[in-house]
């Protein structure tokens, strides 16, 4: 008769409530960082806001957005009116909750379509290098030479007004500083040692790609693509101050300063309001940002 004393074996559901317990420690101790950091905390405070506002927008309204007033129009800030109304009477405290969607869907959409494209087009350039490097890189340049603002202005004005053809422009606009970030992180990467044993070893440039230097550069991807959402914010809004984003009616914090415009010196709420809005979103992304960049990139220590 044998007696094993070996290592007991875990089950599927044991392994599973570890990798939860694990990433839940993780993610404490993410936050944990990021609460250390004063200006991080409110970024991230005030990011969480404005979410929290765009997903629960229908009950902390107290009007409609869209519902005129005339007999109100541009009622000073009171108790019922928190932040005044427009010159149709239209709650601006209303108008600026439900604008938030607008404005978020823009970050998220463009944040999650320039990251991968980016991230391939600079991982590309920087392992291949030699004749694809020079292509890529070169239309590249030919993007990154025109002011952002100015080239979405002329994609937006080729494509036609609207809320689609904003992400669309600013998304063709944004990609650019990702890609050379992208490739600057593979230049100092394919030199490795262990990517040299990875090649030794047999491993197809798609899968050194994918399983190696992808996950490195992922950080300064995450880092850069958050610290874009404050310039997203201020195009967004420059491209529908113009009227070529969200069309009025609809609650777009850019076309709610140009439709008060005209009434700025007398009713300084109108326009002053959604300007603070945008300012304080765009900081608080840079400050969200500025957190990441400190903890996830350890060069910076």
């Amino acid at each position: 008769m044998t007696v094993s004393f070996g290592t007991p074996q875990l089950t599927a559901a044991d392994e599973r409530s570890l990798r939860v317990k694990r990433a839940g420690l993780r993610a404490v101790g993410f936050i944990g960082k990021m609460a250390r950091n004063p200006l991080t905390a409110i970024g991230g405070g005030i990011v969480f806001l404005l979410l929290m506002v765009a997903v629960f927008a229908p009950w902390i309204a107290p009007f409609k957005p869209l519902v005129q007033d005339l007999n109100n129009a541009l009622t000073a800030p009171n108790a019922t009116h928190w932040f005044g109304t427009d010159e149709f009477g239209r709650d601006i405290f209303s108008r600026l909750v439900y604008g938030s969607r607008i404005t978020l869907y823009i970050v998220l959409l463009v944040s999650i379509t320039v990251g991968p494209i980016g991230l391939l087009l600079g991982v590309t350039a920087g392992y291949f290098g030699g004749k694809v490097d020079m292509v890529l890189m070169r239309i590249t340049d030919i993007f990154i030479s025109f002011p952002s603002l100015v080239l979405a202005l002329a994609f937006v004005a080729a494509l036609g007004p609207g809320l689609e053809h904003v992400v669309i422009a600013i998304t063709l606009t944004a990609w650019p500083p990702i890609a050379r970030l992208a490739r600057a992180e593979t230049l100092s990467l394919r030199q490795a040692d262990f990517i040299s044993a990875v090649r030794l070893q047999g491993a197809s440039p798609v899968r050194v790609l994918w399983r190696h230097i992808v996950p490195l550069c992922m950080p300064s991807v995450i880092i850069r693509i958050t610290m874009n959402m404050a310039g997203i914010i201020l195009t967004a809004a420059g491209l529908g101050f113009l009227g070529l984003g969200a069309q009025p009616p609809e609650p777009e914090w850019g076309a709610m300063i140009s439709s008060g415009r005209t009434y700025m010196m007398e009713c300084w709420w109108v326009v002053t309001i959604p300007g603070l809005a945008i300012l304080i979103n765009s900081l608080a992304f840079n400050f969200l940002g500025d957190g990441l960049r400190d903890i996830l990139d350890p060069r910076s220590e």
